[in-house]
């Protein structure tokens, strides 16, 4: 079955707007993102899936996940969403802590950025890709050969990004970064207005 994440601002005003029922954990406990929108067995109290949502997804329950991701509040509406995602970004930034710092699923890793320094959406997937155990081995090789193997399916179980995952994140990346440097721009012009105003004064 596909696995589908869809991104929200505030993934509660969705929630509260359709029927669903929450996916569970095989531990019990609740999954953070995971919900269906048809009808599965569930705990009529607190609306929990009675089957973990791997049991489910054998038999032929469809799981979505809603995220919440906190960039999109600060995007106008779709034209501006568009408008982020297809401009190119300054891929050099990714080479700066003090920038990496604050982007989306990206803090904390500066250290891969620059290593790898990726230039494009899809090398920039690759690196979220290596941040998981399965293809860390492949950090610090030439992009020809991570480009190869980075999305085959570990053979061992161990935990890695499908492909799919990897692309959307990387573009909620391009957005978050160019959306910091529209911000930048606009406190810069801000500022120099401000200082021309109280020049003419």
């Amino acid at each position: 079955m596909p696995d589908i994440d869809i991104d929200f601002a505030d993934r509660d005003i969705v929630l509260s707007q359709i029927q669903h029922r929450v996916a569970k954990l095989d531990t019990g406990k609740k999954h953070n993102t995971g919900v269906y929108v048809t009808e599965i067995p569930h705990n009529p109290v607190d609306n929990y899936s009675t089957i973990d949502y791997k049991t489910a997804e054998d038999r032929g329950y469809f799981k979505l996940d809603f995220l919440n991701v906190s960039i999109y509040k600060d995007v106008k509406d779709d034209k501006h969403l568009t408008q982020l995602m297809e401009k190119e970004p300054l891929w050099e930034l990714l080479t700066h802590e003090e920038f990496t710092q604050h982007l989306f699923h990206i803090a904390g890793h500066h250290q891969l950025c620059e290593k790898m320094r990726p230039s494009s959406v899809e090398q920039l997937a690759a690196v979220l890709a290596m941040i998981r155990p399965a293809k860390r081995h492949l950090i610090g090789q030439p992009w020809d050969t991570v480009m190869t193997n980075i999305w085959t399916k570990p053979t061992d179980g161990e935990y890695y990004f499908k492909k799919a995952h990897a692309m959307s994140y990387a573009f909620a990346v391009v957005v978050h970064m160019n959306l910091l440097c529209e911000q930048y721009a606009n406190s810069l012009l801000e500022n120099n207005n401000l200082r021309m105003g109280q020049s003419t004064q």
